[in-house]
C-alpha cells in the first residue's frame, strides 16, 4: 500500500473525525481503521495536531 501524504490541514480534519467516532462508542483502533490510517499515525498526529483548529494548521504549514 503506497504512502499518502496529507496536509496539516486534512490530518486536523481527520483528527476531529476520529474525536467524533471515539465518542460514539469506537475504540481508537476502529476509528483509525475508518480513517484510513494507524493507530500509531492517530498518535503521532495527535501529539503534533491535537487541539489546533484547521486556519492554525494552515498558518504551521506556511511557516508562520
Amino acid at each position: 500500500m503506497g504512502r499518502k501524504i496529507n496536509s496539516p490541514e486534512q490530518i486536523v480534519r481527520k483528527l476531529r473525525q476520529a474525536e467524533v467516532l471515539i465518542s460514539q462508542g469506537n475504540t481508537i483502533s476502529q476509528a483509525s481503521r475508518q480513517l484510513g490510517i494507524t493507530e500509531q499515525t492517530y498518535y503521532r498526529w495527535r501529539k503534533l495536531y491535537g487541539g489546533m483548529q484547521v486556519s492554525q494548521a494552515k498558518d504551521r504549514e506556511s511557516g508562520g
